[in-house]
C-alpha cells in the first residue's frame, strides 16, 4: 500500500521543477535585449531548462526535477548600428537570441503546470480532511 503523502511529494517535485523553469525564463527575459560588452563579441545566449525523471527509491515514486540549463545555439539577431559600442567591423551588433514571445508563452505554460500541481496538493489535502471527518463520526 502506498503512503498517502506520495501524491503530494510528486506534486511538490513538479512545483519545484516549474519554479526552476520560471527562474531560467526570467533570466532569459531580463537579457532579451542584451549585447556584448566588447565590439563584435557575443551577447547573452538563451538558456533552455533540462528536466529528468527521478526515481525516489524510498517511496518507489517517479518525480521530475530540473537537472541543467543548456545554451540555445540558434543564431543571434543582427542589427546594423555602426555607432553602437558593440558593433563589429561591418557595423552590425549582435543581440541576444531570446524571443520575448517564446519566453512569455513558456512562462504561461510553466505557471499553468505549477498551478495544476498546487491544485493536486489542495485536492489531496481536502480528501484527507474528509476522510478524517468520516472517521471522527
Amino acid at each position: 500500500m502506498s503512503d498517502p503523502r506520495d501524491s503530494m511529494l510528486v506534486s511538490a517535485a513538479g512545483m519545484r521543477a516549474q519554479a526552476a523553469r520560471m527562474r531560467i525564463i526570467s533570466e532569459n527575459l531580463a537579457n532579451a535585449e542584451s549585447t556584448s560588452r566588447e565590439a563584435g563579441g557575443d551577447p547573452y545566449r538563451r538558456q533552455i531548462p533540462v528536466f529528468e525523471a527521478e526515481l525516489n527509491r524510498t517511496t518507489g515514486m517517479t518525480t521530475v526535477r530540473m537537472t541543467d540549463a543548456i545554451h540555445d545555439n540558434s543564431s543571434f539577431r543582427l542589427e546594423h548600428e555602426p555607432d553602437h559600442p558593440a558593433a563589429n567591423a561591418e557595423g552590425y551588433v549582435k543581440y541576444s537570441n531570446v524571443s520575448t514571445i517564446v519566453e512569455t508563452m513558456d512562462m504561461r505554460e510553466a505557471m499553468r503546470s505549477y498551478e495544476a500541481n498546487l491544485n493536486m496538493i489542495e485536492n489531496h489535502r481536502r480528501m484527507l480532511e474528509r476522510t478524517l471527518d468520516l472517521l471522527r463520526r
